[in-house]
Protein backbone atom coordinates (compact mmCIF):
# COMPACT_ATOMS: atom_id res chain seq x y z
CA UNK A 1 0.00 0.00 0.00
CA UNK A 2 0.99 3.43 -0.73
CA UNK A 3 -0.34 6.23 0.92
CA UNK A 4 0.43 10.50 2.32
CA UNK A 5 -0.73 10.42 5.75
CA UNK A 6 -1.07 13.01 8.80
CA UNK A 7 0.60 12.72 11.40
CA UNK A 8 -0.90 13.37 14.81
CA UNK A 9 1.91 13.64 17.50
CA UNK A 10 5.67 13.71 17.98
CA UNK A 11 7.11 12.73 21.45
CA UNK A 12 10.78 13.18 22.96
CA UNK A 13 11.26 9.08 24.14
CA UNK A 14 14.86 8.94 24.90
CA UNK A 15 17.87 10.75 24.43
CA UNK A 16 17.73 11.85 20.54
CA UNK A 17 14.89 9.48 19.85
CA UNK A 18 11.61 11.00 18.86
CA UNK A 19 8.15 8.63 18.77
CA UNK A 20 5.81 9.75 15.55
CA UNK A 21 2.39 8.58 15.57
CA UNK A 22 0.36 8.74 12.47
CA UNK A 23 -3.03 8.11 10.65
CA UNK A 24 -3.24 4.58 9.52
CA UNK A 25 -4.84 4.63 5.91
CA UNK A 26 -7.85 2.85 5.13
CA UNK A 27 -7.07 -0.85 4.74
CA UNK A 28 -3.50 -0.72 6.32
CA UNK A 29 -3.10 -3.82 8.30
CA UNK A 30 0.59 -3.93 10.01
CA UNK A 31 1.38 -6.12 12.77
CA UNK A 32 4.19 -5.85 15.24
CA UNK A 33 7.34 -6.96 13.69
CA UNK A 34 6.60 -5.80 10.37
CA UNK A 35 7.73 -2.03 8.97
CA UNK A 36 7.22 0.97 6.33
CA UNK A 37 8.55 2.99 4.53
CA UNK A 38 8.65 6.50 5.22
CA UNK A 39 9.66 9.22 1.54
CA UNK A 40 9.64 12.87 1.67
CA UNK A 41 11.36 15.68 -0.64
CA UNK A 42 13.75 17.72 1.80
CA UNK A 43 15.94 20.29 0.19
CA UNK A 44 14.80 19.54 -3.58
CA UNK A 45 16.08 16.01 -2.22
CA UNK A 46 13.81 12.19 -2.73
CA UNK A 47 14.50 10.38 0.93
CA UNK A 48 13.52 7.12 1.78
CA UNK A 49 14.03 5.19 4.71
CA UNK A 50 12.47 1.85 6.63
CA UNK A 51 10.82 2.07 10.05
CA UNK A 52 9.55 -0.87 12.49
CA UNK A 53 5.83 -0.61 13.86
CA UNK A 54 6.46 0.63 17.76
CA UNK A 55 3.00 0.33 18.35
CA UNK A 56 1.22 -3.11 19.27
CA UNK A 57 -1.61 -2.40 16.31
CA UNK A 58 -2.53 -0.29 13.52
CA UNK A 59 -6.34 0.09 13.55
CA UNK A 60 -6.47 3.68 13.42
CA UNK A 61 -2.97 5.34 14.20
CA UNK A 62 0.68 3.57 14.45
CA UNK A 63 3.86 4.82 15.92
CA UNK A 64 7.14 4.18 14.66
CA UNK A 65 9.94 4.74 16.59
CA UNK A 66 13.32 7.57 15.79
CA UNK A 67 16.62 7.88 17.14
CA UNK A 68 19.15 9.86 15.90
CA UNK A 69 22.66 10.27 16.23
CA UNK A 70 23.08 13.93 16.01
CA UNK A 71 26.96 13.98 14.90
CA UNK A 72 25.40 11.74 12.22
CA UNK A 73 21.62 13.31 11.20
CA UNK A 74 21.29 13.89 7.33
CA UNK A 75 18.65 16.25 6.13
CA UNK A 76 16.13 13.21 6.43
CA UNK A 77 16.82 12.00 9.82
CA UNK A 78 16.58 15.79 11.02
CA UNK A 79 13.12 16.39 8.84
CA UNK A 80 11.82 13.47 11.22
CA UNK A 81 12.85 14.83 14.22
CA UNK A 82 11.94 18.36 13.06
CA UNK A 83 7.92 17.09 12.16
CA UNK A 84 5.14 18.58 14.14
CA UNK A 85 1.41 17.13 13.93
CA UNK A 86 -0.58 17.92 11.01
CA UNK A 87 2.61 17.48 8.78
CA UNK A 88 2.20 14.79 6.06
CA UNK A 89 4.70 11.92 5.15
CA UNK A 90 4.08 9.46 2.44
CA UNK A 91 4.05 5.82 3.22
CA UNK A 92 4.81 2.31 1.97
CA UNK A 93 4.17 -1.17 3.29
CA UNK A 94 3.82 -2.85 5.69
CA UNK A 95 7.01 -5.01 5.00
CA UNK A 96 8.58 -7.84 6.63
CA UNK A 97 7.55 -11.55 7.36
CA UNK A 98 9.21 -11.97 10.61
CA UNK A 99 6.22 -10.67 12.62
CA UNK A 100 4.11 -11.08 15.55
CA UNK A 101 1.58 -14.44 14.78
CA UNK A 102 0.07 -14.11 18.24
CA UNK A 103 2.34 -16.76 19.97
CA UNK A 104 1.77 -17.23 23.50
CA UNK A 105 5.00 -17.17 24.76
CA UNK A 106 8.12 -14.43 23.76
CA UNK A 107 11.18 -12.99 24.34
CA UNK A 108 12.07 -10.08 22.31
CA UNK A 109 15.72 -9.43 22.30
CA UNK A 110 16.40 -5.54 20.93
CA UNK A 111 19.75 -3.46 20.63
CA UNK A 112 19.76 0.00 20.25
CA UNK A 113 16.75 1.35 17.82
CA UNK A 114 15.03 -2.25 18.20
CA UNK A 115 13.34 -0.83 21.38
CA UNK A 116 10.53 0.34 19.58
CA UNK A 117 9.41 -2.76 17.57
CA UNK A 118 10.02 -4.54 20.78
CA UNK A 119 8.04 -2.23 23.00
CA UNK A 120 4.79 -2.90 20.58
CA UNK A 121 4.93 -6.41 20.29
CA UNK A 122 5.45 -6.98 23.87
CA UNK A 123 2.46 -4.79 24.54
CA UNK A 124 0.93 -6.90 22.23
CA UNK A 125 1.91 -10.06 23.21
CA UNK A 126 0.32 -8.94 27.16
CA UNK A 127 -2.67 -7.55 25.78
CA UNK A 128 -3.56 -11.19 24.00
CA UNK A 129 -2.31 -12.48 27.28
CA UNK A 130 0.72 -14.36 26.12
CA UNK A 131 4.15 -14.37 28.27
CA UNK A 132 6.81 -11.82 27.62
CA UNK A 133 10.56 -11.84 28.28
CA UNK A 134 12.44 -8.08 27.15
CA UNK A 135 16.02 -8.09 27.28
CA UNK A 136 17.25 -4.68 25.75
CA UNK A 137 20.66 -3.66 25.36
CA UNK A 138 22.00 0.11 24.83
CA UNK A 139 23.67 2.64 27.18
CA UNK A 140 21.12 5.53 26.86
CA UNK A 141 18.02 3.87 26.94
CA UNK A 142 14.66 5.06 25.29
CA UNK A 143 10.57 4.13 26.11
CA UNK A 144 11.56 4.00 29.63
CA UNK A 145 7.93 4.64 30.79
CA UNK A 146 6.71 2.16 28.76
CA UNK A 147 9.43 -0.62 29.76
CA UNK A 148 8.28 0.17 33.14
CA UNK A 149 4.65 -0.04 32.25
CA UNK A 150 5.31 -3.52 30.82
CA UNK A 151 7.13 -4.75 33.62
CA UNK A 152 4.07 -4.06 36.18
CA UNK A 153 2.24 -6.12 33.99
CA UNK A 154 3.95 -8.80 34.65
CA UNK A 155 6.55 -8.98 31.65
CA UNK A 156 10.07 -10.12 32.12
CA UNK A 157 12.24 -6.67 31.43
CA UNK A 158 15.97 -5.80 31.44
CA UNK A 159 17.89 -2.89 30.47
CA UNK A 160 21.84 -3.34 30.51
CA UNK A 161 24.82 -1.83 28.39
CA UNK A 162 26.74 -5.09 29.40
CA UNK A 163 27.01 -8.50 28.04
CA UNK A 164 23.69 -10.02 26.86
CA UNK A 165 24.44 -13.72 26.87
CA UNK A 166 23.88 -14.14 30.81
CA UNK A 167 20.56 -12.61 30.67
CA UNK A 168 19.82 -14.25 27.66
CA UNK A 169 20.04 -17.41 29.51
CA UNK A 170 18.37 -16.33 32.67
CA UNK A 171 15.00 -15.72 30.08
CA UNK A 172 15.75 -18.57 27.72
CA UNK A 173 12.22 -20.79 27.22
CA UNK A 174 12.20 -23.63 25.06
CA UNK A 175 8.83 -23.15 24.00
CA UNK A 176 9.52 -19.23 23.39
CA UNK A 177 9.28 -17.55 20.15
CA UNK A 178 12.40 -15.55 20.27
CA UNK A 179 12.33 -12.15 18.60
CA UNK A 180 15.34 -10.23 17.90
CA UNK A 181 15.55 -6.31 16.75
CA UNK A 182 19.11 -4.63 15.93
CA UNK A 183 21.98 -3.51 13.87
CA UNK A 184 24.27 -6.54 12.77
CA UNK A 185 26.29 -6.77 15.45
CA UNK A 186 23.69 -6.90 17.87
CA UNK A 187 21.97 -9.46 15.72
CA UNK A 188 25.22 -11.50 15.60
CA UNK A 189 25.61 -11.01 19.72
CA UNK A 190 21.87 -12.09 20.26
CA UNK A 191 22.29 -14.89 17.96
CA UNK A 192 25.60 -16.26 19.89
CA UNK A 193 23.25 -15.49 23.49
CA UNK A 194 20.15 -17.64 22.22
CA UNK A 195 22.82 -20.65 21.06
CA UNK A 196 24.57 -20.08 24.43
CA UNK A 197 21.56 -20.51 26.23
CA UNK A 198 20.47 -23.89 24.41
CA UNK A 199 18.35 -22.68 22.04
CA UNK A 200 18.20 -22.16 18.39
CA UNK A 201 19.23 -18.57 16.31
CA UNK A 202 17.81 -20.26 12.80
CA UNK A 203 14.30 -20.00 14.64
CA UNK A 204 14.35 -16.65 15.86
CA UNK A 205 12.41 -13.99 13.88
CA UNK A 206 14.68 -11.48 12.79
CA UNK A 207 15.15 -8.02 11.82
CA UNK A 208 18.39 -6.82 10.79
CA UNK A 209 19.23 -2.87 10.07
CA UNK A 210 21.94 -3.13 8.93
Amino acid sequence: MDATVAVTEVNSVGPNTVAIVLESPDGFDARPGQFVKLSATVDDEDYARFYTLSSPDAHDTFEITVGVDPEEAGPFSQHLLDLEAGDELDISGPFGNEYYEDESTIVVLAGGPGVGAAVGLAERALRDGGSVALVYKDDAPAHEERLADLRERGATVVVTDGDLADHVDDVHDDDAQVFVYGFADFVQEAADAVDAAGGDPADAKVENFG
